[in-house]
């Protein structure tokens, strides 16, 4: 009873925020929303296949490529940004059947250096745009109607959210979701009582490249711009960070983490950009930040910040009752 309320509640704050906030507040939280998208992929991915991918902006950017070139050669916008999750679940399929052999760092290396292939495409390519990119990305739209305005589009984004966490819960409390849940324990034991560690974590791995690839299209068609510059490795990074801080294998912590590395970023832009301040002060404020918030987290809340939270408030229940005997 007490979750179904606290998820009315939530719902009904994320609908009115749109109304409420102004129009430099707008574009912050339309980033959040893209952000967490991403997170609760990169949760699923590291918290029950025990996978870290250190390229999740290259399923975003493959997204947001897709979209946008279906946009600019006549195809509706509502299908190109179907399309754009299908598309990077499709390339992560391809590129994760000979990269999920390795594991650990190798892992994260061999994903973080497809990025970097993959940006280095995109700029020389000329379907691309190269570096200059693709611009004048029609609006989306649905028939008749075009979305107008970042209120629109925060709309469309917080559906995304909704969507990429249903699809997630259903996954985790479905029959492969107990599956996985015997992944994230052991892998020697989940494949000792016959689950196909791999090809589970392959799906995962295509799971969380669609989540990426849908906050792309929907990035694409917000800015109506994308290029390689879009898309640093520094955020693949990022993604790394708001699922730890939020807590792995949770679908509320990665929201809470991306919400809270991003609300952090934007005040440290805003400091960075006060007089006196040197150029190079935002990126690094911004490594800086991922580098102490890691620490800390590891060091004194090593599950993250929701299970830290959800263990405290468990343990407060049950003193009353262990007092009272």
């Amino acid at each position: 009873m007490i979750r179904l309320v606290a998820g009315l509640l939530i719902a009904a704050v994320t609908l009115a925020l749109p109304s409420v906030l102004d129009e430099s507040a707008l574009p912050v939280y339309i980033l959040l929303g893209l952000a967490a998208m991403v997170t609760v992929g990169v949760s699923l991915l590291m918290g029950y296949a025990g996978q870290v991918s250190l390229g999740q902006g290259a399923f975003y950017a493959i997204g947001a490529y897709t979209a946008a070139l279906l946009a600019l050669n006549g195809v509706p916008p509502l299908a190109g940004l179907i399309a754009a999750p299908v598309v990077a679940a499709l390339s992560a399929l391809v590129i994760g059947t000979p990269l999920l052999r390795l594991r650990g760092h190798h892992l994260a290396f061999a994903t973080l250096a497809m990025q970097l292939i993959l940006l280095s495409l995109a700029g020389q390519l000329e379907f691309t745009g190269g570096d200059i990119g693709l611009q004048a990305i029609p609006q989306f739209s649905v028939g008749s109607w075009e979305a107008e305005g970042a209120t629109t589009y925060a709309y469309l984004t917080w559906a995304g959210v909704a969507l990429v966490m249903l699809v997630t819960h259903n996954v985790i409390t479905s029959r492969p979701g107990r599956a996985l849940r015997a992944l994230a324990t052991s892998e020697t034991a989940a494949a000792s009582s016959g689950i196909p560690v791999g090809r589970y974590k392959l799906t995962v791995f295509a799971l969380s490249a669609a989540f990426a690839g849908l906050a792309g299209g929907i990035y694409c068609f917000y800015t109506g711009y994308v290029a390689p510059g879009s898309f640093p490795v520094l955020m693949s990074i990022q993604y790394i960070v708001m699922a730890v801080v939020g807590g792995l294998g949770t679908t509320w912590g990665a929201v809470i983490g991306a919400s809270a590395i991003t609300l952090l970023l934007q005040g440290l832009n805003t400091l960075s950009s006060l007089p006196g301040m040197p150029t190079y002060a935002p990126s690094v404020f911004s490594y800086a930040v991922y580098a102490l918030v890691l620490i800390v987290v590891v060091l004194f809340l090593p599950q993250g910040l929701l299970p830290a939270v959800t263990d405290r408030l468990v343990r407060r229940r049950r003193e009353p009752s262990v007092r009272t005997r």
